[in-house]
């Protein structure tokens, strides 16, 4: 095989042709004037090139529209004959650009509202200022959740649907309020408008239903009507407790204020409807009317059928309102109320709106209102609201002690005498009626009474139920923590069971005030019903009082243990503290201030005096001389 070597001649010839080709490149590049004119005559080729394409595409573009215009006529016309059919005059508003599923925005210090286009009602309303028991803000209307509809017949025999028609919207300003227009048009002249004007700080709205030239298109001798829906959605931990104070609360009948059923479904046909309140337990939505509703059916609906799945909403309500037409025209002035169901709030408003809130009927919605609710804004305006929870209640022992000393010293009287009682009833054991005549007497003479120690207790009724309706109610607790309850106005759960677990009445948590609160009234209970049982003498043929008595110290803190798992602890703080006071108290008068032996040299002397019987006493003897007296005569005509 030949060897390949290194060949030098070979490669200078390489680079002496290379240097050629340098050479005959340089000297034949062009000149910087032939440089020029090459890049004019390029330009010149450029512009000749573009304005042929812009020709050519506005040739292309001049066909191109002339067809699209050709055919959008046929197709527009055949749209709007369609909508004609189906709409008649209204069939204008469908052919606006304002008819799509859009909507207006529109916030206030208070409120994020959306208007929809579709409907021209609200759409969305969030309250700024609260959030829920998962820290989401508070929506009253979202996601389809409302339903808004005038239903209208016109004079061409059509039935229509402002909730399937297109409003045109508009934002104005008049002065610092905002004001929301949404007309539904016939023309540019011809509309049904819904007109909102919002505070800039405020929850309730101005709203009013107006026509302008419509007295030729709608038919109002026939009924049109208002409907109004709302599914409320849950907003609290407990939906049980939650939906327990939702409810539709209405003013009619001048100043009437009454509700639909708590947890069932109801309805009703109302006469002079002045407002309509769905009220979502803390939050409310409040229809208000300047003149009031000839009549209106509403309904309540209960959704929670099992409430560890059915948690988006507590309840639907529904109202079907006539609507005033006058000469062919709407002209209807409302008020709408989207805020907090909060009695300070809705005090700044007309027509007793507060009234919507369920602080209980006659006496204790009284006492709630002007004493309770006075002074427990007054201590809350200082004072934590867990202790001043804690004040409130002392303030409240201590001002009803006098019962409590009232009612011991009753059963007092009572346990001194009983063995005089039981000496009667042994001696007249065959003659129960003249046992019971000289019982009577006794007790009269002695001045203690059974009686005595009742009506102290019924006094308290009043106060204790105010309070059972002022806790669940009180809007100043929601979300206000104390100790381990995150929030006054709900359950202070401690352990939550494992999910899927749930026991029936109880709940699927464990609230601690409760049991506190369940603790000190066996206590108390304990220590009264022991005085009670004492004191009450044994009568024949009477129902065992003192075993009854024995089981109502078990089956009370039972009752306020299982019912009140489920309550605000607010409310449970307030028993558990209510019962320690009291236990306090009841203690004081046993041991320092009621001497039993004082008591029996009273009775002593209070026998020796001759005693009247009044009224009630003497008639209460007369029957029971007659009774005895017709017993006789039986005997006798059977012997």
């Amino acid at each position: 095989m030949e060897e390949k070597k290194f060949d030098l001649n070979s490669i200078i010839g390489f680079v002496l042709i290379f240097g050629i080709l340098l050479f005959m490149m340089w000297q034949n590049q062009p000149s910087p004037e032939e440089i020029a004119e090459q890049e004019k005559q390029a330009q010149i080729e450029a512009d000749k090139k573009a304005k042929a394409d812009k020709t050519a595409k506005a040739n292309d573009t001049k066909v191109t529209t002339a067809e699209d215009y050709a055919l959008g006529n046929a197709n527009d016309s055949l749209k709007i004959e369609a909508l004609k059919s189906k709409l008649g005059a209204f069939a204008y508003a469908s052919t606006l650009p304002s008819a799509s599923d859009s909507y207006t925005a529109v916030n206030t210090d208070v409120l994020d509202l959306k208007f929809s286009n579709k409907g021209g009602f609200v759409s969305e309303v969030i309250l700024k200022k609260f959030v829920d028991y998962d820290s989401v803000p508070i929506a009253l209307i979202q996601d389809g959740n409302e339903y808004f509809n005038i239903t209208f017949p016109t004079s061409d025999n059509r039935i229509l649907n402002t909730k399937d028609l297109y409003f045109q919207p508009s934002v104005t300003k008049n002065g610092s309020n905002t004001v929301v227009s949404m007309k539904l048009k016939v023309s540019e002249s011809k509309f049904l408008e819904y007109r909102y004007e919002l505070k800039p700080d405020e929850y309730m709205i101005d709203f009013s239903i107006r026509s302008e030239g419509l007295n030729s298109i709608v038919n109002s001798s026939q009924e049109i009507n208002l409907d109004w829906m709302l599914k409320t959605y849950r907003h609290d931990q407990s939906i049980t407790y939650e939906n327990r104070y939702t409810r539709l609360t209405y003013m009619h009948d001048g100043e009437k204020i009454d509700k639909l059923a708590q947890m069932s479904d109801d309805e009703e046909l109302i006469e002079d409807a002045r407002w309509l309140s769905y009220r979502q337990h803390f939050f409310s939505s409040i229809l208000v009317a300047e003149t009031p509703f000839k009549k209106a059916t509403i309904t309540s609906t209960d959704l929670v059928e099992d409430e560890d799945v059915d948690t988006i909403f507590t309840k639907s309500f529904a109202s079907k309102l006539p609507l005033a037409f006058s000469n062919g025209e709407a002209d209807n002035n409302f008020q709408l109320y989207f805020g907090p169901t909060d009695s300070k709030v809705l005090k700044q408003y007309d027509y007793d709106l507060e009234e919507s809130i369920p602080f209980g009927w006659g006496i204790f919605g009284w006492i709630n209102k002007h004493l309770f609710i006075p002074l427990f804004s007054f201590l809350s305006g200082f004072l934590p609201y867990g202790i001043a929870i804690i004040v409130m209640t002392i303030l409240i022992k201590l001002l009803m002690s006098f019962v409590q000393y009232k009612q011991f010293l009753s059963q007092a009287k009572m346990r001194v005498l009983k063995p005089e009682l039981d000496a009667i009833r042994e001696k007249y054991k065959d003659n129960k009626m003249k046992a019971q005549q000289e019982t009577m007497a006794l007790q009269n003479k002695a001045g203690a009474s059974p009686l005595a120690g009742c009506l102290p207790g019924l006094i308290q009724l009043p106060v204790f139920y105010a309070l059972f309706m002022f806790f669940p109610t009180a809007f100043a607790l929601r979300q206000k923590s104390f100790l381990w309850a995150d929030d006054l106005s709900s359950f202070d759960s401690i352990y939550d069971f494992p999910p899927g677990v749930s026991i029936p009445l109880y709940g699927d948590h464990v609230s601690l005030f409760p049991i506190l609160a369940a603790i000190a009234i066996f206590f108390y209970m304990k220590m009264t019903t022991g005085q009670q049982m004492a004191s009450q003498p044994t009568q024949e043929g009477m129902p065992d009082m003192g075993k009854m008595m024995k089981y109502m110290i078990y089956f009370s803190p039972i009752l306020m243990l299982v019912f009140f798992n489920q309550y605000a602890s607010g409310l449970s703080l307030y028993y558990f503290i209510s019962n320690l006071i009291s236990i306090g108290i009841m203690l004081v008068i046993k041991n320092y201030i009621l001497d039993e032996d004082k008591i029996h040299a009273q009775i002593q002397e209070n026998k020796k005096k001759p005693k009247k019987q009044n009224k009630f006493q003497k008639k209460m003897a007369d029957m029971m001389e007659q009774a005895e007296q017709q017993k006789q005569a039986q005997q006798r005509r059977k012997k």
